[in-house]
């Protein structure tokens, strides 16, 4: 596993959005903007089940991430890693918590009727910086 560098960990923690490559079922990329957030050693973030990321993460756990400075687009991470997990419990709470990181609201304010949150786990294998 990989560790994100200290000069970069600033990333996971302000308002910077990634961008989150998978694979469609035909090994086409599929790339979703995201909102990430870090327990420590792992890159998380909130998605709703059924979602073509969530789909493309059930059958092929590789990913790649890059996540710019949203103050310097000329300073970035990028993450090659594997989902180590996919997990319903304490997702809506996670989501809310991204809601107040990214927009400044206590409750995610775009759920749709019946969604279902699901938190998914990357741990790193590369990390690449630049800036």
């Amino acid at each position: 596993m990989a560790n994100i560098p200290d000069s970069h960990a600033d990333l996971l923690k302000k308002k910077a959005f990634a961008n989150l490559a998978t694979l469609n079922a035909d090994g086409s990329p599929q790339v979703s903007p995201v909102w990430v957030d870090t327990d420590g050693t792992n890159i998380l973030f909130n998605t709703a089940k059924g979602r073509v990321k969530t789909r493309n993460l059930e059958r092929e756990k590789r990913v790649a991430l890059t996540i710019v400075d949203p103050d310097n687009p000329y300073r970035y991470v990028g993450i090659q890693g594997r989902v180590t997990g996919m997990s319903e419990k304490g997702a809506d709470d996670h989501i809310d918590k991204m809601a107040m990181k990214y927009m400044g609201k206590e409750k995610y304010p775009l759920r749709a009727p019946g969604e279902v949150r699901v938190i998914v786990t990357i741990a790193p294998d590369k990390v690449f910086t630049m800036g």
